[in-house]
């Protein structure tokens, strides 16, 4: 949801006469588009202001702004603690900016606007986007969750759900401008039609995507297990777009830990999810997320957790260890786990998923998998010369560019098929290349352009360029 939020600030400062600056240049504007959702991220953007301190000091014209939930979260403190900083806004006015950023020159002092409901959906605003294969489209903002230990509903607010005529059209163009991917973005995705009441929406979505020429994959993140419904997983399995992988956050393995969070499931219901999942679809990937900690977490919690973590065969988990947020209700709770014990548990737990995802990866070598070729997955290494892309299923696979000997014209956006010829832990090698298929995509790609929405022209993306640490 960053990805994307930060791809309508691009898009906007391009429509504003913004221009990227040249890699290794000074910017005269750097953003930071902030998360909050763990403690590391308050860390990590004060770090990041702090080396932006002497330019700022050496040049006054150089600008700062900083946005986001963190922005949303600490507001006027940002300027306190950083008063170098020209602009701070948050969650439901990123539209503002251009505007923000001319007032802090003209007046020459820091502008702080944060205001606390959307007034602007995020996806009727341009965007400069990285990828021309694959894209992020919205469908709803915000969450009406009341996890215990998640500050998101408190920085986002509650869901808005666009039409989904809107989205249909949104991904229409996208489609006539050669995407062939793309991501439904939701805070709960799968809660989508909560704002006007019906309860089939999202699974409609998908089956609706599915009858749009030329979109080759649709997924989306992330779904909630109380709203997975059979409707959805139906739609999965009979629409050929809609690929075979679903993440779907499970947090822990213990019914009582689950309870404590107000997560409003159990792990017979989400073990349940899984089984139907993969009935419907037998070579569907399952990845997750999962906390390590909690508060009031005892071992016999914890070894639950590596139960199910064993027997649902996660192609990936994305552990975190407990991070205390200010303003939740768990951080307030008694029973905070001491950091080494979370620490202990978080490596026996990564240690368990990396086993699970080894051995799934196994099972894949010697198979064929078609594999989009994607921009900003990078080369496994230099020597190889090996490109990198997601399979149907999600995972990574690095591919060689050879067929029989022959090197092949490989570009981003392009779609091969190969063999798997090795696995590990968190990726595929497929070094027998068996087709590639040339595309619109990987045309542009190959031109140095990419897909803009809503009236801002094609070419090259505006970024948000990085600035060398003095």
């Amino acid at each position: 949801m960053n990805v994307h939020d930060s791809e309508r600030i691009s898009g906007m400062l391009e429509v504003a006469g913004y221009v990227p600056a040249v890699e290794g240049t000074q910017a005269d504007l750097v953003v930071f588009n902030t998360c909050a959702v763990r403690e590391n991220a308050d860390n990590k953007l004060y770090g990041a202001l702090g080396n932006l301190r002497p330019y700022k000091l050496k040049n006054p014209d150089f600008k700062i702004a900083v946005g986001g939930c963190l922005a949303q979260k600490d507001r006027g403190t940002i300027i306190e603690k950083a008063p170098y900083v020209d602009v701070v806004f948050g969650t439901h006015n990123m539209d503002s900016l251009p505007a923000l950023l001319e007032r802090s020159r003209i007046e020459q002092e820091a502008q702080v606007e944060i205001i606390e409901s959307l007034e602007t959906f995020p996806s009727t605003l341009p965007a400069r986007r990285d990828s021309a294969s694959s894209a992020w489209v919205s469908i709803s903002v915000g969450c009406n969750n009341t996890c215990t230990f998640c500050i998101v509903p408190a920085l986002r607010g509650r869901e808005k759900d666009r039409r989904p005529a809107d989205i249909l059209t949104e991904i229409q163009a996208l489609v006539d401008q050669g995407v062939l991917e793309i991501t439904l973005l939701g805070q709960n995705v799968n809660a989508y039609g909560v704002e006007f009441g019906d309860r089939n929406a999202f699974a409609d979505l998908l089956r609706a995507c599915g009858k749009i020429d030329g979109l080759e994959r649709v997924r989306f993140t992330s779904p909630h297990p109380r709203d997975f419904t059979d409707s959805v997983i139906a739609a999965m399995a009979e629409t050929d777009n809609v690929m075979p992988h679903l993440h779907m956050p499970l947090q822990s393995g213990s019914d009582r830990v689950l309870q404590v969070m107000r997560r409003s499931y159990r792990v017979e219901k989400y073990m349940g999810i899984i089984e139907r999942v993969r009935a419907a679809m037998p070579d569907a990937a399952i990845t997750t997320d999962i906390i390590v900690g909690f508060p009031g977490e005892t071992e016999d919690d914890f070894l639950q957790t590596m139960d199910v973590v064993h027997n649902a065969r996660f192609m990936n988990a994305y552990t975190f260890q407990y991070s205390k947020r200010p303003g939740t209700p768990a951080a307030d709770m008694d029973d905070q786990i001491e950091p080494d014990v979370v620490a202990n548990r978080y490596q026996r737990l990564v240690e368990l998923g990396n086993d699970v995802a080894w051995q799934e990866n196994k099972k894949l070598i010697g198979q064929t998998v078609e594999i989009l070729v994607a921009t900003g997955e990078g080369r496994k290494d230099q020597d190889s010369g090996r490109l990198s892309g997601r399979a149907r299923d999600y995972r990574l696979v690095h591919i060689a560019q050879e067929i029989d000997g022959v090197s092949q014209d490989i570009r981003p956006g392009d779609i091969v098929t190969a063999e798997v010829t090795h696995a590990a832990t968190h990726h595929l090698l497929a070094d027998k290349l068996v087709s590639v298929r040339s595309t619109t995509a990987g045309d542009m790609c190959a031109a140095g352009q990419t897909p803009s929405t809503n009236g801002a022209p094609a070419g090259v993306m505006l970024g948000i360029p990085s600035i060398p640490r003095p």
